[in-house]
């Protein structure tokens, strides 16, 4: 094979169906190898099948390779995707209901707060092992990494490691689509800039021919039932003017207003991704056993159920006539040919946004060509908004800085830090939690933490 070679870490996960399908439809990339690289061997054996028959069904020249040793997989690595998932399903139900007893109530709990925490503390360390293995294996792979919690990941990558990496999501595309929706207006005619962090980023301007289309989206969002669409979003957009890139569940978690009162929850979160309590950790397991059951049956060319595909969310019928809205396809596409697109990526802070901290990730437009990313200046957030983000920015450094420097108390000051907890709690109820957290999860997390 003469075309790149695309190494995916965490190969069991459900997204590598859009990953092989995406690059598999890509006209300028004829020909390649998928390395599959995952620890469950089960789950490995049903994403290289998966993989196989998009292979075959689509007739393209891209050979599938499979392993449970990255070390055998990842020489002459062209772009590396990381998804790894470490201990999630036995640790998540933990994540959500220890901080809940002390009044701290999730509904995913993947990027900040006690969950996202926690998991940076599981994560990170496998994480940065991987990057150890690419830096002598394959050194001038270009890593995009899809696993949250995205900002912890990418800045532990960024102190750590030689290796290119950006993190990535499809919250911003995502979003703009919404929008699009939200406001009747042809998608490709709905002129944007977004900028900030991970799963907080803010549309600070919304345009049709040059005519400012918030007003309107404002004005919209006074009906009640269009307001329950998306309501935590909604009302911050309302009262701090701009329109943010996360559902509104998530982002209920990120802020110290939504979800420190029963009756908050109860008027501004409603199910599911708008805000449902557990939602994550209540139905996460189960999830994974439908989407691996889906794929068992695609494998086998059997007919996946309206009713199995409505139950979980994300999975869809394999639908192989276009590509999905995720950046990786199009981000190896140009890097391989020399063509060029624009992704929003998050790389570090160097003079980016100029009102957020540079030593942290920020998540900007940014220009994808032969030559690798090359992320674009900014300038300033409104202050408002950028307030918004140092507060997330100051937990995930702390949680950073101390998985690199095996400093308890940072991950307590991390914790005591967090908008939402430091909402409900006082600063020794936040240890006693945190101290639960660890005992809870001492086989998945550093030593440290539970000396």
């Amino acid at each position: 094979m003469t075309g790149p070679k695309v190494t995916i870490v965490g190969a069991g996960s459900f997204f590598t169906n859009d990953w092989i399908r995406d690059i598999a439809l890509s006209e300028k990339l004829d020909e390649g190898t998928f390395a599959l690289i995952d620890i469950d061997g089960e789950r490995l054996d049903l994403a290289a099948g998966l993989a196989e028959k998009v292979v075959s069904e689509l007739g393209v020249e891209w050979d599938v390779v499979s392993s449970t040793d990255r070390e055998e997989l990842l020489p002459e690595t062209d772009y590396l995707i990381n998804t790894i998932e470490v201990s999630g399903v036995q640790t998540v139900r933990d994540d959500y209901e220890i901080p809940k007893k002390y009044g701290v109530d999730q509904c995913i709990g993947d990027t900040t707060g006690p969950g996202g925490i926690m998991k940076a503390f599981r994560t990170i360390p496998a994480w940065l092992k991987i990057l150890e293995d690419a830096e002598k294996l394959c050194p001038d792979a270009l890593v995009l990494n899809y696993t949250n919690p995205m900002h912890m990941m990418t800045l532990a990558a960024n102190e750590t490691s030689e290796m290119e990496v950006v993190g990535l999501c499809h919250s911003v595309q995502g979003t703009s689509e919404q929008l699009a929706n939200y406001l009747d207006v042809p998608y490709d005619e709905l002129d944007w800039e977004c900028a900030g962090i991970n799963h907080m980023s803010w549309f600070t301007r919304l345009e049709r021919e040059g005519r400012d289309l918030y007003p309107q989206l404002l004005e919209r969002a006074e009906d009640p039932e269009f307001y329950e669409r998306d309501p935590v979003r909604f009302e911050m957009a309302k009262q701090f003017g701009y329109f943010v890139t996360e559902s509104s569940g998530h982002f209920s978690e990120y802020l110290p207003y939504f979800r420190k009162r029963p009756e908050l929850i109860d008027k501004y979160c409603g199910e599911g991704y708008l805000g449902g309590s557990g939602f994550y950790s209540k139905n996460w397991p189960s999830w994974r056993q439908a989407q691996d059951e889906a794929r068992r049956k695609w494998v086998k060319g059997e007919e996946v159920s309206a009713e199995l595909v409505e139950e979980t969310p994300g999975l869809s019928e394999l639908d192989l006539s276009e590509r999905s809205h995720e950046y990786g396809s199009y981000i190896i596409e140009a890097h391989w040919t020399g063509d060029e697109v624009v992704i929003h990526g998050n790389f570090p802070n160097d003079g980016l946004i100029d009102n957020l901290p540079r030593d942290g990730i920020v998540e900007v437009q940014t220009l994808v060509d032969e030559n690798g990313f090359h992320p674009c200046k900014f300038g300033q957030l409104p202050e408002q908004v950028a307030a918004l983000n140092r507060s997330n920015m100051t937990v995930h450094r702390l949680a950073v800085d101390s998985l690199l420097n095996e400093d308890r108390e940072a991950a307590i000051h991390a914790f005591t830090l967090d908008p939402l907890t430091a909402a409900v709690c006082s600063p020794a109820e936040v240890r006693e939690m945190a101290g639960e957290l660890f005992r809870a999860q001492r086989e998945y997390i550093p030593n440290y933490l539970n000396e």
